[in-house]
């Protein structure tokens, strides 16, 4: 049996409409991963936002005007005056040992 002119008209419409749903579908996925690279970037900003503030309260607390108020309240400890801080230095080393 011969298809007729109705029944490839059918067919090409067929085809074209499951081309066209093809596309439909593909533009919708795209879109889908924009918007969920879009929140990613967003979340990393915000990470990368705290992440900064926790490095600086880091620096903060390791400070010396941080420390030394701590350190004197807590362990009783004073910072030793120039008089008292003694540089050591290294013996030379033998140039003639090997």
């Amino acid at each position: 049996m011969a298809l007729k002119g109705r029944h490839w008209l059918t067919l090409w419409l067929l085809a074209v409409l499951g081309a066209l749903s093809l596309v439909v579908w593909r533009q919708t996925d795209a879109i889908r991963t924009a918007r969920t690279l879009t929140a990613a970037r967003a979340e990393r900003a915000e990470l990368e936002g705290k992440r900064a503030d926790f490095v600086r309260r880091i620096r903060a607390a390791e400070s010396r005007e941080a420390l030394v108020p701590r350190v004197q309240s807590r362990l009783g400890l004073r910072q030793a005056a120039d008089s008292e801080i003694i540089f050591l230095s290294l013996p030379a080393p033998d140039s003639g040992a090997h």
